[in-house]
């Protein structure tokens, strides 16, 4: 099955819209790695702001066979380096096994192109420390999708909102990203720690760099943080919950939770929240449902001193990231994501994982 389902993350693809940068075959790219469905949505995502995908490559038939249904006009590369040696590819993109990812970027990198990386993009500090020194001294991006803001329309729209001053100076962020586990779905990788790098390195990224966006800081301190393994004792190396406290360098603080608790009722794979608060107002996003309400996510709830707001966003806004980073690969600017900034999230995920108390039932 192409993974679209909304029931499921690992196979949930957003829907953008075409919004392209670039002329036709300005910008071909390649994929190495399918091991996340993440990479049909980071694909879809690049060939709507106007890239051109022309190699797919996994040591698994089965898995290109897959990609090639959803993107018929890819060619199946018979190794990895068929790819990196064909010098008109500006960018790989990847998700493989996360544990793998920064040793791909690398060789992307010497190879000369960008790379852009599914969350988590490292599971160890020594990992990182590679990365930032591989960027720094080949000059190429070192993308990573963070995909529950880049990919998430009420979260684009949250971001113009602050940007705007609409809720004025921003004191906290509280994040909740409860995802469905679908254990028999998932890859043994999957709950092997040391290859997924833990729940809060993990799924966790998602909500760090998300407050690092929204309070506009550079810079966070990680004041604590716990994992556990409640209730699946048959995955010993499953965090199936995590939670974190950060003090960003403004001040704004930030409180978030990630699961594997999802119930089977919920109509997406999770009810992810996001709750901004303001000096002037405060903004709750429901990103992928309106429990009860609406199937359909996108929704922005906006209180001010003029009122109170809903605005559903959905198919209003799209994924300006994607272009915006075609455009900094193009022309040396930095505009889509910092790279400072893309790296201190991945660091500051990596520093609560490895500070985290495990708590309760343990596997």
């Amino acid at each position: 099955m192409t993974p679209t389902n909304k029931s499921n993350g690992m196979r949930y693809v957003p829907e953008g819209r075409a919004a392209p940068v670039v002329q036709p075959g300005e910008f071909p790219f390649a994929a190495i790695g399918l091991d996340h469905g993440h990479i049909y949505g980071m694909s879809q995502g690049l060939l709507d702001a106007g890239a051109d995908l022309r190699w797919v490559y996994d040591p698994d038939p089965a898995k290109t066979a897959q990609f090639k249904e959803t993107f018929p006009r890819v060619n199946l590369a018979r190794s990895e380096q068929e790819i990196l040696q064909d010098a008109g590819i500006r960018m790989v993109a990847s998700a493989a096994v996360p544990s793998d990812r920064c040793a791909i970027g690398v060789r992307v990198s010497n190879a000369g192109k960008h790379f852009m990386s599914d969350k988590p993009p490292f599971t160890t500090l020594e990992q990182l420390n590679l990365a930032r020194e591989t960027a720094r001294r080949t000059g190429l991006k070192w993308a990573v999708c963070y995909s529950e803001r880049v990919q998430n329309e009420s979260a684009v729209y949250a971001g113009r909102l602050i940007e705007n001053g609409v809720i004025g100076r921003v004191l906290q962020v509280i994040g909740l990203g409860p995802h469905r586990l679908n254990a028999p779905s998932r890859p043994a990788w999957f709950f092997e720690r040391e290859k997924y790098g833990g729940i809060l390195t993990d799924i966790g990224s998602h909500q760090i760099e998300q407050f690092l966006a929204f309070a506009g800081s550079d810079e966070a301190t990680v004041v604590s943080s716990r994992v556990a393994n409640y209730n699946h004792p048959q995955y010993p190396g499953l965090d199936d919950f995590g939670d974190a406290n950060l003090v960003a360098g403004n001040g704004a603080t930030n409180y978030f939770r990630v699961d594997w608790f999802t119930p089977d009722g919920l109509g997406t794979w999770g009810d992810g929240r996001t709750f901004i608060l303001g000096t002037d107002g405060y903004i709750e996003l429901r990103k992928y449902i309106d429990v009860a309400r609406a199937a359909e996510g996108d929704h922005v709830y906006l209180v001010t001193a003029k009122g109170e707001q809903h605005i559903p966003v959905h198919g209003k806004v799209g994924f300006p990231y994607f272009g915006e980073l075609i455009l900094d690969c193009l022309n040396g600017t930095d505009a889509a994501m910092p790279q400072a900034h893309t790296f201190k999230a991945a660091e500051l995920c990596l520093q609560a994982q490895q500070q985290a108390v495990r708590i309760g039932a343990q596997g």
